[in-house]
């Protein structure tokens, strides 16, 4: 095979591969112990991300974050007031003593995908997390749990499993006390849709102010 052909394989095969990433919205739920249930939205398409917030009561969008995968940036939007701020979370968050990551051999069904149950498991936090993992094409979601680095410990855990592949995402996860066995949170994912999102979905409106902090 000549360069010209190598070269015109290598822009196909880079083609095909950009174009099978995830592009539209997934909703999720989050339930605590505590009877506390919040609805979450994703939009995403490419390096763009906005996470929508969804009042329980409202069934409004109370509030977004806006994230560029490429550049790092975080915005978050305040629909009520019309203001924005830009944030960055630095901190790496402090585990106390060790998670151990464990591949289980089990597999269940959510939204029509095949998942890989991983546990991951802290003895001194008296915690552990089941997370059902598709492995499929939500390449966003690794690097944004990594850059928005949230101190929950769904959020924390999860990062602690470092043999994904790529575009892996967990569908159902569970985090329990391993002294009690009772369910401390739940998250879930209740709905994907494929669709073309329009850019302007994924953005400040125009009309927003910067909040600028003192």
């Amino acid at each position: 095979m000549n360069k010209f052909k190598l070269l015109v394989a290598f822009i196909n095969i880079s083609f095909f591969l950009v174009a099978q990433s995830f592009e539209g919205s997934i909703e999720f739920k989050m339930e605590s112990n505590k009877g506390d249930t919040t609805a979450n939205i994703y939009y995403i398409k490419g390096n763009n991300v906005k996470l929508d917030q969804i009042g329980h009561t409202s069934g409004k969008v109370e509030g977004s974050f806006v994230f560029n995968l490429a550049t790092k940036e975080i915005k978050v939007v305040n629909p009520g007031r019309k203001i924005w701020v830009e944030t960055k979370s630095e901190t790496l968050p402090v585990i106390i003593g060790v998670c151990v990551v464990t591949k289980g051999a089990n597999t269940r069904m959510f939204q029509g995908q095949k998942c890989i149950e991983y546990i991951v498991k802290n003895t001194e936090e008296n915690t552990q997390i089941t997370y059902w993992i598709t492995i499929n094409k939500y390449e966003f979601f690794g690097p944004l749990v990594k850059m928005w680095n949230r101190k929950d410990k769904q959020s924390v855990y999860f990062n602690q499993i470092n043999d994904l592949p790529k575009g892996s995402m967990p569908l159902l996860s569970e985090e329990k006390s391993i002294i009690e066995g009772k369910i401390i949170s739940r998250l879930e994912v209740s709905k994907i849709t494929k669709t073309v999102i329009d850019e302007s979905k994924l953005t400040v409106p125009s009309d927003y102010k910067k909040f600028e902090q003192k």
